[in-house]
């Protein structure tokens, strides 16, 4: 560790997990004034303990076909952005679903690597707010900034408001050791992936597992949303099916009762049984509700606002607290602006937004232009810039529908300038997003085809040259949307291809016919 005497800095970051050490790799080569404060001895400290059962669900696919490290971050979850190829995940893992101490591993070495500037062992108590941010450590030490990013992830536990609750035991510190439930009638609250991996964890000691929930069980191969039921946790689906004692439960837990035995007495309120109440009882009940945000060391000088039953911080589209300036969140804090929906709860989709952050961040206070490209405002260049960045890129891949890039066509109608992955939400909001003529392209699945569908693997794909109805796509695909002043005007789908490669000419040419009919009608209002 190196040694870092003074306490004033430009910017401080809470958390040296993988989103403060993303931010610290572009903040040390911006050449900025910064410090990561690390509660624990190593960086990545949550990865040590989580998951339990330490097999990740993020991919590592490091044979791909490709040599293009950019397109091969597609499939590659766990890596942190960089310029150095051989920081890359694959170098330390070569499983599709690594172990989490090879992440951790990787994280220790990336910090080191970069040479980020790190202070270990600082557990902060207690953040105010005067003309800047006093964050005062546990031994009294005060250190200062003028913008304060806090990277600590969802640290709490989640706890329901269910009477009871407290005879349950919880994800974060049960036994993994399935030897510890044999033939036991086991509780599990929660359908996540968490949930689920408790139980496969536990299928050949217990009599039974019932997993319970107020809402239906949503599945990632349906909803494309990662954080949904993976295949790899979904084990115990089949025995649910296949009538083998485990039972998927679609029920209010109203409450939890232990009974002179010992045993748990819990209330269920069925879903979908015409309101009906039963008790059932168990040996074990296990929580598995998720974390939350923990914002007790905020002072009222600066207490954020929190959002989704106070489990995250409430932001803006630019990731800053939407009542404390200057104040960020990184990481899975991020997750608030598109919660179960997009991927920036995960590596892959938040290392995106932090970059984008860092560049929103050299504009806003370092007047440095957000990066981009002039084009010639004609159809073939606009045509190959967008068919060259969907082709290979994989910020927009990751951040589907959420992060866009952005064509802004000059008011004289002859230049333009290309922008890269600026989020949908921030782009309505800014300035830009007032132009007069602009693009955005994204990369979408047809979410409302897939989730009408009774069956997404037996979906019948439109024919490859049928490009009228682009616009049925199912699977992933670029879409560009024109817009004027925030309004959308029209927009255009390029037809999916089932190896992701939009390269032919039912691909090209509608683009560009696309362009030469939007270009022309707003010629035609110039002159």
């Amino acid at each position: 560790m190196k040694n870092f005497s003074k306490d004033s800095f430009e910017y401080l970051i809470i958390g040296a997990g993988p989103a403060g050490l993303q931010l610290g790799y572009f903040l040390e080569k911006a050449g900025r004034d910064y410090l990561i404060l690390e509660a624990g001895e190593t960086p990545a400290t949550a990865f040590q303990q989580y998951p339990r059962h330490r097999q990740l669900i993020s991919i590592n696919k490091v044979y791909t076909g490709y040599d293009d490290p950019e397109i091969n971050l597609r499939w590659d979850w766990n890596s942190l952005l960089s310029d150095k190829e051989e920081m890359l995940f694959k170098n330390y893992s070569k499983s599709y679903f690594p172990s989490a101490d090879s992440l951790v591993k990787y994280l220790e070495d990336f910090s080191v690597h970069f040479s980020l500037k790190i202070r270990y062992g600082i557990k902060v108590v207690k953040i105010i707010k005067d003309q800047q941010f006093l964050v005062i450590d546990r031994n009294g030490r005060v250190y200062s900034c003028q913008r304060l990013i806090i990277a600590t992830g969802l640290s709490q536990p989640y706890i329901p408001p269910i009477p009871g609750i407290e005879y349950a035991e919880n994800y974060s510190n049960v036994s993994i050791n399935p030897d510890d439930f044999i033939n036991q009638k086991v509780l599990i609250i929660g359908k996540g992936n968490s949930g689920f991996e408790t139980a496969n964890n536990l299928i050949e000691t217990t009599s039974l597992i019932h997993i319970a929930s107020p809402h239906s069980l949503s599945l990632a191969w349906k909803s494309r949303y990662v954080g949904h039921l993976r295949a790899v946790n979904n084990n115990i689906l089949d025995t649910y099916q296949l009538k083998s004692q485990n039972v998927i439960i679609d029920a209010l837990v109203l409450n939890i009762e232990r009974l002179q035995n010992g045993q748990l007495k819990v209330t269920f309120h069925y879903s979908h049984a015409d309101d009906e109440i039963e008790d059932i009882v168990y040996d074990r009940i296990i929580l598995c509700t998720g974390f939350q945000f923990d914002s007790s060391i905020f002072d009222e000088s600066c207490q954020p606002k929190l959002a989704y039953n106070n489990r995250f911080p409430a932001l803006t589209s630019e990731w800053e607290s939407v009542n404390i300036q200057d104040l960020y969140f990184i990481g899975v804090l991020m997750h608030m602006r598109d919660y179960k929906k997009k991927q920036s709860g995960f590596i892959h989709g938040f290392r995106y937004n932090i970059r984008t952050l860092h560049h929103l961040l050299e504009q806003k206070y370092h007047n440095c232009p957000f990066p981009s490209i002039t084009l010639l405002a004609s159809p073939e260049p606009l045509t190959e810039a967008i068919l060259n960045r969907v082709n290979t890129n994989s910020g927009l891949w990751q951040q589907t529908g959420f992060l866009a890039d952005v064509i802004i066509i000059s008011p004289s109608g002859k230049e333009a300038q290309y922008y890269q992955e600026l989020p949908v939400d921030y782009l309505l909001e800014s300035p830009l997003g007032q132009s007069d003529h602009y693009y955005t392209i994204t990369m979408e699945f047809g979410l409302d085809i897939i989730e009408q569908a009774a069956d997404p693997f037996a979906m019948d794909r439109i024919h490859k040259d049928d490009t009228e109805h682009s616009s049925k796509s199912f699977g992933i695909h670029p879409i560009i949307r024109r817009y004027c002043h925030g309004t959308l005007m029209t927009e255009h789908h390029v037809i999916e291809d089932i190896a992701s490669e939009w390269k032919e000419d039912v691909h090209i040419s509608p683009l560009v016919n696309f362009f030469n009919a939007q270009l022309q009608q707003v010629q035609k209002v110039l002159i």
